[in-house]
């Protein structure tokens, strides 16, 4: 495993972390998601991503019991408050009293007695940006937390809340973005931006959902047991890219990854590492064999000629608009 730093902050994960978004609690069974992680811990990784809203909480709770007996030092683990987690109207958004109580809730679900890192999920339009920011600053103050982050905020958002945070002296080091060789839609302003703060990206589907393995092929039934035929594992995000002529290009990228000696995930997964504003991307699994599979990504170099060549066959199909962040 290679590491490193979050951002300009002193912060440093694996990266290669481990989220749970669509698996744990809902997916799969608790046996198979503890194997994972266990696979994950051996295989180097550190850092561990997930959120109050993953499988209505039982996510979080999964994670806990898994890393229950790790040696807390030496773990990096994150989670986000936005999306509804109750029924009652406050039970939601960035308002100070969900953040307050999420952020309790979320500890005692992951029995531990601080996140590394605590994350507003989406941007909220209808809070103040003030009252939110706040809130994150007393749950760093209070030792609930250690460092703020943000998930698919755009540029402008960022560079408030960064502002915000400065001048509380609490520190807003990074955000979680979708971004795949398919999907770039942070690259011509959100990158810049964060490389101007000092934000890192900690980027989730590299692999587009499991499209950049190649297992969906143009004209061919879909496999069963993926992620695109089971609604609790996100099969309408896959759906988005099944189109004929994303799969037709994605199935040449397969002897450029045979060439480099690597599968077509630790391809997809090596691609988003070469960005440098990129600090860590996300794995998810169902299966110990994909964790390993994927974190042999780690350490990978691709040539400016292999990037080229990537570039070539997926540009007709590629997403750059910006004004997509956080519709993906």
């Amino acid at each position: 495993m290679e590491f490193r730093r979050l951002g300009r902050s002193g912060l440093t994960i694996s990266e290669i972390a481990y989220g749970n978004w669509l698996t744990h609690g809902s997916q799969v069974e608790e046996e198979a998601a503890v194997a994972c992680i266990r696979a994950a811990l051996d295989a180097g990784i550190t850092t561990f991503d997930t959120a109050d809203v993953y499988a209505e909480t039982r996510a979080e709770a999964v994670l806990g019991r898994a890393l229950k007996g790790e040696r807390r030092e030496g773990l990096e683990v994150f989670t986000k408050v936005y999306f509804p987690t109750g029924t009652g109207h406050n039970d939601r958004g960035l308002g100070r009293k969900h953040i307050m109580e999420s952020i309790d809730n979320s500890l005692r679900r992951l029995q531990t007695d601080y996140v590394d890192l605590y994350q507003a999920h989406r941007y909220d339009q209808s809070t103040p940006l003030e009252e939110t920011m706040e809130a994150f600053a007393d749950v760093v103050r209070s030792g609930k937390a250690l460092y703020i982050g943000v998930s698919e905020w755009n540029a402008d958002q960022l560079r408030a809340g960064h502002a915000l945070a400065r001048e509380l002296r609490v520190p807003l080091i990074s955000n979680q973005p979708q971004y795949s060789a398919l999907w770039r839609v942070i690259e011509s302003e959100v990158v810049p931006a964060s490389e101007e703060l000092g934000i890192g990206q900690i980027v989730w589907s590299p692999i587009a959902q499991g499209v950049l393995t190649g297992k969906y092929r143009p004209g061919a039934p879909l496999p069963a047991g993926t992620r695109a035929t089971d609604d609790k594992g996100g099969a309408g995000m896959v759906a988005d890219w099944l189109r004929t002529e994303v799969l037709e290009r994605v199935q040449r990228l397969r002897p450029l990854a045979d060439a480099a000696g690597l599968s077509m995930a630790q391809l997809a997964v090596a691609w988003v590492l070469q960005n440098p504003n990129v600090s860590a991307a996300i794995i998810g699994a169902s299966r110990p064999e994909q964790v390993d599979e994927n974190v042999g990504a780690a350490g990978v170099t691709l040539d400016a000629e292999l990037l080229k060549e990537i570039d070539a066959v997926l540009d007709p199909v590629v997403e750059r608009d910006p004004a997509q962040t956080a519709k993906g």
